[in-house]
């Protein structure tokens, strides 16, 4: 072969092939669809205007002769079927803006065809625009397609009579049974779905697609570990399949962590410099949750609305930063379908109740909580019983809140926040024993430095440790805050808690503080009954004779004529005793 010919050949191997359509939509290559249609409909184009037509302006694909023969039937075939398979693959890519813009293209061009109406509800459903999606919808034929889609925007619009009388329509077919399956797992009818899925899956080997559905539905229930199984077999199959990448990645987030999470999601992301740069709205917004909120207010608020689950987690992420106000008014308006929505109702509802002092807010955290926590569907479920716990929190009926917590407790071993609560259930229900090493190991603990810091925290101790005997320990709590904002509240605690349990010397420093602070007689009636009451320990050998001149000098630092009467009477009781005062 001479080398002419060898660069021919060469040249023969190195051409690549056109791909055509039908492989295209076969691989899902979407993108591939509408750029090779997008081709075609311009060579379409510069053929046309080549042999003397110009660009009308009734729409892109409209044509007003100016030379040259006009558009056979045949062309004006070609022509629609290209539009038409060019929004079905902007549709499956997310793009129903496009899609519209392509059926309402050929609606301008004089097609009879009314099921392009029913197509353009199905983009406005993509894009959010239910009622003006009904409204397309409706001005389609009668069929199946039509039905499932007003079925799914009745779901949207909250009308259950609607909802229903679609419900009745629905066939025994594959596609029904489909749409049927994804309203109830809207509806977090999640068994439900399951059921219809795997039935399907049954009856139809070859839809590989259900298995993704069916590890949703699991994934959904809690059951991680199945929902991978179950989603390996899809993977084994496409790879590639954003979807079952992003799902495996979430089931993985709950199992382990967000940086097992991620990992999970490299081939998705491997382009992407940033956050920012990820094409795909709904790795976008995981992402940001497997990094645990990092770039939070950059990504999640333009998603709010796009992603469901964007909005709860931009308030997760007010609350963990204590922007109550920022988290409540994300919920303000959202009436709760989901677990989520329900707990985040009350959280956001209890958070504005403890920082305004509102009974109000926290009787509608009350309501939320137990609207959930007593359902047939999560009573028996982890955050059921915390939600149970905290309305019986409000409501201030501890014993019944250590009920639900003990239940759930060896689900929390390391959590310190569970810990906290279950503790302070326990000092507020009087089981000061029990609350007492559970707050000290906590206070040990280098991972619950902010708990340390949180004076509440130090109040719950100081009860515990003045109940159990340990008012010294109490007070040196005291010392440690001597002088800040909060130690006020801890003097008046440490007065009253002391005087009950009937350390009174301890009682008697603490109203002499007081007192000092804020000349209020209540404070002198409470120094002089824990002073008498420290005499009468002295006197009964309970308490060191040392400490009578601590109660003299205490009482001196007071101008009141009751003052003489009782260092008297003491003072007597220590010349008689010998003691030195």
């Amino acid at each position: 072969m001479n080398s002419s010919a060898r660069r021919g050949s060469l040249k023969k191997e190195n051409v690549k092939k056109v791909p055509e359509l039908p492989g295209l939509l076969e691989a899902r290559d979407y993108t591939g669809a509408i750029t090779l249609l997008e081709f075609e409909r311009k060579m379409f184009l510069d053929k046309k205007l080549a042999s003397g037509w110009r660009a009308g302006g009734g729409g892109e694909f409209e044509w007003v002769e100016g030379g040259g023969s006009a558009l056979t039937e045949e062309e004006r075939q070609q022509d629609t079927q290209r539009a038409m398979w060019l929004a079905y693959s902007a549709f499956h890519l997310g793009d129903y803006k496009k899609a519209l813009d392509t059926y309402q293209a050929l609606i301008d061009k004089g097609s009879d065809d009314q099921m392009l109406h029913v197509y353009q509800g199905c983009c406005l459903l993509g894009m959010g625009w239910h009622q003006e999606a009904e409204e397309k919808a409706l001005q389609g034929p009668a069929c199946p397609l039509q039905n499932r889609l007003l079925f799914h925007l009745a779901h949207r619009l909250n009308d259950e009579n609607k909802l229903m009388m679609h419900h009745q329509k629905l066939a025994d077919t594959t596609l029904d049974q489909l749409s049927l399956a994804s309203i109830h797992y809207l509806r977090n009818h999640f068994q439900e779905a399951t059921d219809i899925y795997k039935r399907l899956l049954l009856e139809n080997r070859d839809y590989t697609a259900l298995n993704c559905y069916v590890a949703l539905c699991y994934y959904k229930l809690d059951y991680y570990d199945v929902s991978l199984e179950i989603l390996a077999a899809y993977l084994q199959a496409h790879p590639d399949s954003a979807i079952a990448l992003n799902l495996k990645a979430c089931n993985q987030f709950r199992l382990y962590d967000g940086k097992a999470a991620e990992a999970e999601l490299a081939p998705l992301i491997k382009e992407a410099v940033s956050v920012d740069k990820i094409e795909s709205n709904l790795v976008r917004h995981n992402v940001v949750v497997f990094q645990q909120g990092e770039r939070a207010l950059q990504v999640l608020p333009p998603l709010v609305g796009t992603v469901p689950e964007a909005r709860l987690n931009l308030v997760i992420f007010h609350m963990h930063n204590n922007e109550v106000q920022e988290a409540y008014e994300l919920m303000k308006e959202i009436e709760p379908t989901s677990p989520q929505e329900y707990i985040l109702k009350g959280v956001t509802n209890l958070a504005m109740g403890q920082q305004l002092d509102s009974r109000e807010h926290l009787k509608v955290a009350q309501q939320y909580f137990q609207l959930l926590g007593a359902s047939a569907s999560e009573c028996d479920t982890i955050p059921g019983r915390q939600c149970m716990a905290s309305c019986f929190f409000i409501l201030r009926q501890f014993d019944d809140v250590l009920i639900y917590l003990s239940s759930i407790e060896a689900y929390f071993p390391n959590d310190s926040t569970f810990q906290y609560n279950y503790a302070i259930a326990k000092a507020a229900a009087g089981k000061y024993k029990d609350a007492e090493p559970a707050l000290l190991s906590m206070q040990a603990s280098n991972s619950s430095e902010e708990l340390q810091k949180d004076y509440i925290f130090q109040m719950w101790l100081a009860r515990c440790l003045v109940m159990n005997g340990k008012a010294r320990q109490a007070w040196e709590i005291y010392l440690k805050i001597e002088g800040t904002q909060e130690s006020f509240a801890m003097l008046q605690l440490l007065a009253n808690d002391c005087y009950r349990a009937g350390a009174f010397i301890y009682s008697a420093k603490a109203f002499d503080t007081l007192e000092r602070l804020d000349p209020n007689p209540e404070y002198w009636e409470g120094k002089r009954g824990a002073c008498v009451g420290a005499f009468q320990q002295i006197i009964a050998k309970r308490e060191r004779k040392e400490v009578l001149r601590e109660v003299l000098a205490m009482l001196k630092s007071t101008r009141n004529p009751q003052v003489e009467y009782l260092a008297r009477v003491m003072k007597k009781w220590a010349r008689d005793n010998g003691v030195n005062t």
